[in-house]
């Protein structure tokens, strides 16, 4: 593969297909905030605002203006974001709400911590960007109310009966293992290394599997001690959910010089693609079932943008970190198969489409909704983009 071929189609992608769409279609110039909810051709087909998609974009924004280029228009969109979510995401209690309608009244009550978590990071970026410590007490604020919650964080909202069966849930250790990276600049850094040593725990040692069922793969939940519970929840795959978080814990071990660690995120990430893989259409699996039954979720066998997007970072930060050639195989085609599938090659169009049959063929039409927003793509993206470039000059 050439490396840096693969980096400049990577950033073109980025600043001439993904983030003018975007630009263009998405910003509420009346009443502040985002507009996701966008078709094909980014005409907007519904205005509510989800919380966790406002978040996401100003992140992304924010994170472009630091990483990248500060570019005025950038950080103006950041900017316009955030006050949206300043003034109306969150409740009295500082929890925000899963959705609003377009002019900022509640619709959906903060049931979901994920909205906390993305409005948690765009502000800490926001604060970078604009050196504003209001900004950077906001998000540490927004963490540590995160923290206070996280062993019941569905709160009054959750419908499971305490006790009968007590799981606990893999997303969230995972996104505090890059949140937690992305408030550094706000946090002591004794807070930090505390954090990052239970995610890594969390991750690496509860939820992925050492021996008996699913050996070398990530459950989606486990029982409160670990152990593998024989229900539909505790036989759920996730496999988007577990290799985005190897690129997360690979970047934490990387921090900290662990090659050890980062060779089990490689192998780990490679052991999920050889069984969630599609062998008979390619593409990877959205849900599977770890015993190989049948899966509650009925679109179980669709192929989602956003895990292939990960994978793709995943596997780029796989290899610039190990230099493996195992790796290049898996990268070569999930490459492929993602850019030949997702992207929308239709003139006038734009972005990459998110949901596909198991075929690979488009079952929605939609740049974004209520799930899909400006977030993976252009982050995985500016990564693939990043490290192609530090692996050509390997």
């Amino acid at each position: 593969m050439d490396f840096r071929l693969l980096a400049e189609c990577y950033r073109d992608e980025l600043f001439t297909n993904i983030l003018p769409f975007w630009l263009q279609h998405s910003i509420d110039h009346e009443c502040g905030g985002f507009f996701t909810c966008l078709d094909r051709y980014g005409n907007v087909y519904d205005t509510d605002k989800f919380i966790w998609l406002q978040g996401r974009q100003v992140w992304t924004f924010a994170m472009l203006y630091n990483r990248v280029e500060r570019r005025q228009e950038w950080l103006d969109v950041a900017l316009h974001g955030a006050r949206f979510l300043e003034r109306y995401g969150a409740d009295a209690e500082g929890n925000y709400y899963f959705s609003l309608t377009r002019e900022g009244k509640p619709l959906v009550q903060p049931y979901n911590i994920f909205s906390d978590c993305f409005a948690c990071m765009a502000f800490a970026q926001l604060g970078v960007a604009t050196g504003d410590n209001q900004y950077k007490e906001l998000a540490r604020s927004i963490f540590h109310n995160i923290l206070r919650r996280q062993h019941n964080w569905k709160g009054v909202y959750n419908k499971a009966v305490p006790g009968t069966r007590p799981l606990k849930n893999f997303s969230l250790p995972m996104i505090l293992s890059n949140l937690t990276l992305e408030l550094e600049d706000s946090l002591p850094h004794s807070e930090v290394e505390a954090i990052l040593d239970t995610c890594v725990h969390e991750v690496m040692r509860v939820f992925l599997r050492h021996e008996g069922v699913g050996e070398g793969l990530i459950l989606e939940n486990v029982g409160l001690n670990g152990e593998f519970c024989n229900c539909f929840d505790g036989r759920l795959l996730n496999p988007g959910h577990g290799i985005e978080a190897m690129w997360f814990i690979m970047d934490i071990a990387r921090r900290r010089d662990d090659v050890e660690l980062i060779k089990r995120c490689k192998d780990t990430t490679l052991r999920i693609l050889e069984h969630a893989w599609d062998r008979e259409y390619g593409g990877i699996f959205y849900f599977l079932d770890v015993l190989g039954y049948p899966t509650q979720q009925l679109e179980w066998d669709q192929k989602l943008w956003w895990v292939h997007a990960e994978t793709l970072v995943a596997l780029a930060k796989a290899y610039f970190y190990t230099q493996d050639a195992q790796v290049l195989p898996w990268l070569e085609r999930v490459h492929t198969y993602t850019w030949q599938h997702f992207r929308d090659t239709q003139a006038g169009a734009g972005e990459w489409f998110g949901y596909l049959n198991r075929r690979g063929e488009v079952l929605l039409s939609l740049k974004g909704g209520k799930w899909k927003g400006c977030f993976h793509i252009p982050r995985a993206l500016y990564q693939c983009w990043k490290t192609f470039e530090a692996i050509s000059e390997l």
